[in-house]
């Protein structure tokens, strides 16, 4: 079992609505105590909430599916249903929330922040909510609505100030050991690294992070070895450093050759092109590594790149490396724009937005919008009285006379919604006019 995760596909079923309750209050000595049907409960919400102490997706890896509880059914003497409990997931710092299909549906940073990943279902009204002046005792309740049902994939990018990029066994983990009190996992072999490893840095009055990318080779943006997989983590730094192995053994090696391998995988990554760079040449502290360190250092330096010759097991050249790092973190800080204060943004309906639309797709008619399409998810089709209800809701909302001038003809296929369709066909005697009334849970427009 992995301990790192950064990418998994969550499985999410918001709580279902409770029902509405139909009920008549019976008391002794008053026979026409009238409806007192309770409201259902709103079914349970599913939200991502960012956790600064949550740094990997390895729970959701284990458990992909998650269910929110869902809202209780109402009850006589106007009681109304609980509603279903929300479902808080904690997610780290840096998360990105999109469909299967790729599309973006949010960008999680800064600690607290808050995305209703999946919206639980509304409760439906008792038969005492819809009581009206001409149905004094209705005999019918609306269902509660069915919550979301959605898979999200979530990738986690590091948030992190400095990104360290280099080849397995450079001296990344050493280096980040060295300079902060993470201690990662560090042996003298290819691919110790397995996960990126993130460290505090003090220099001075700034404080930052330092992040490294595992098993960065030749041909990692196309799949080969590690790195394809953590690349991700330095799309958010604010300066990449090179960290160059100066007593590699390993034949056809150099270091400009390194960091000419390395600036490649980064450009077909894309998106890193104008983040700025700086040089880490490391190991100094084994022979003939500082001698190459001089002898490299000015064909670096020729490219506009400061160098700093440091050894992570001596510590020399630390101290100029992670005040240059700082340096270049509280410039980045200071050119970055203010922060816009959150608004609160009202977005009301256009003045000639009826709220649905009726679409001729030849064979059929199709009405789309959300209170129709919800109404039809809330209605019983086993009870006449509440098949009339929503004929009357249709009505007064303008759908028949949108029919009619789409050209619909008494006896023509309609539909309402998308996948979870009702399919009817319309008779406009039956969708118009007022409430027929009659015996409860009947309704004379559909004998």
């Amino acid at each position: 079992m992995p301990s790192f995760v950064d990418r998994v596909v969550l499985h999410l079923a918001a709580g279902d609505g409770g029902h509405g309750c139909v009920s008549v209050h019976r008391e002794k000595f008053k026979p026409l105590g009238g409806p007192d049907g309770g409201n259902g409960g709103r079914g349970g919400d599913i939200v991502l909430v960012v956790d600064p102490n949550t740094t990997t997706l390895l729970e959701y890896h284990r458990s992909p599916h998650r269910r929110a509880k869902n809202g209780a059914q109402g009850e006589g003497s106007h009681r109304d249903g609980a509603n279903g409990e929300d479902i808080e997931l904690k997610v780290p710092d840096g998360t990105v929330v999109s469909t299967r299909d790729g599309e973006v549906l949010v960008d999680l940073v800064g600690a607290g922040t808050r995305y209703v990943a999946a919206q639980g279902g509304h409760g439906g009204l008792g038969n005492a909510a819809l009581a009206s002046k001409r149905r004094r005792a209705p005999g019918f309740a609306l269902l509660g609505e069915p919550g979301e049902t959605k898979d999200v994939v979530l990738e986690l990018k590091s948030v992190a100030d400095i990104g360290l990029v280099g080849f397995p066994s450079a001296g990344k983990s050493s280096l980040i050991a060295a300079i902060s009190a993470a201690r990662p996992k560090i042996a003298d072999y290819p691919f110790t690294t397995l996960t990126p490893n993130l460290g505090v840095v003090e220099a001075g009055d700034v404080r930052y992070t330092v992040a490294d990318v595992p098993g960065l080779i030749e041909g990692a943006s196309e799949g080969r070895g590690l790195g394809h997989a953590f690349l991700r983590h330095v799309e958010r730094c604010k300066a990449l450093v090179h960290v160059v192995d100066l007593a590699t053994m390993e034949p056809g090696r150099d270091p400009l050759s390194d960091i000419d391998v390395i600036e490649a995988e980064l450009e077909k990554h894309g998106g890193l092109e104008k983040r700025p760079r700086m040089v880490a040449l490391n190991k100094i502290d084994v022979p003939e590594g500082r001698e190459l360190a001089d002898l490299v250092r000015p064909e670096i330096e020729a490219r506009g790149w400061e160098v700093f010759p440091v050894s992570a097991a001596t510590h020399e050249g630390l101290r100029e490396l992670t005040y240059a790092m700082g340096s270049l973190v509280a410039a980045a800080r200071a050119a970055a724009p203010p922060p816009e204060p959150t608004r609160l943004v009202l977005r009301p309906a256009a003045v000639d937005d009826s709220g649905f639309t009726v679409t001729d797709e030849g064979e059929r008619y199709r009405i789309r919008g959300v209170k129709p399409e919800r109404w039809i998810r809330q209605t019983d089709f086993t009870n006449d009285e509440a098949v009339g209800y929503l004929a009357d809701r249709l009505a007064r909302l303008g759908v028949e006379e949108a029919l009619i001038a789409a050209g619909a003809q008494a006896g023509d296929e309609v539909v309402i919604g998308g996948e979870d369709a009702v399919v009817f066909d319309w008779e406009p005697s039956v969708s118009a006019g007022g409430e027929h009334l009659g015996p409860r849970g009947t309704d004379s427009r559909l004998s």
